[in-house]
């Protein structure tokens, strides 16, 4: 991630949103309309209080489409100390697709998100990166639909 910081240490995690939030009102009319929705939601970087911030949901199903319409779809199941519901999204036009697992992490029964950063593509549309407790995720596409409650 270009703004978004987040690295493991010791005792745990270290996650900084503070550049890319500084970024985002430069993204406004840059990224496509689906992508500013979800990077500028209220809460979505609201770490120790939004109930629609994404750290800490769970990765819960990746579904590439079967033919070639250029969709994906990620559920991410909702943590239950933190989140009333899971998120769905949902990719249009994607070009890239890719998960990258560091395998260092042997305590957690499943990846968690840490945090995310969505950036305009030169390509036209927008990257997503999500950086989770043990992966990463990169998807590039033309755009992307979030939907609370989707993935419970």
């Amino acid at each position: 991630m270009k703004f978004v910081e987040t690295y493991g240490h010791d005792s745990g995690f270290f996650l900084d949103p503070s550049a890319y939030l500084a970024e985002l009102p430069r993204l406004r009319g840059v990224l496509p309309p689906g992508a500013w929705a979800f990077a500028s939601e209220p809460g979505h970087y609201d770490i120790p209080r939004a109930d629609r911030c994404v750290k800490d949901l769970e990765l819960a199903g990746i579904h590439p489409a079967t033919d070639k319409s250029g969709r994906l779809v990620l559920d991410f199941a909702p943590n239950r100390f933190k989140h009333e519901s899971g998120l769905r999204i949902g990719y249009s036009g994607v070009r890239h697709f890719s998960i990258a697992y560091h395998h260092g992490i042997d305590w957690m029964r499943v990846d968690t998100v840490l945090l995310d950063e969505i950036l305009p593509d030169e390509e036209g549309g927008c990257i997503h990166e999500i950086a989770l407790t043990d992966a990463s995720i990169t998807v590039r596409c033309q755009d992307l639909e979030a939907v609370w409650g989707s993935a419970e």
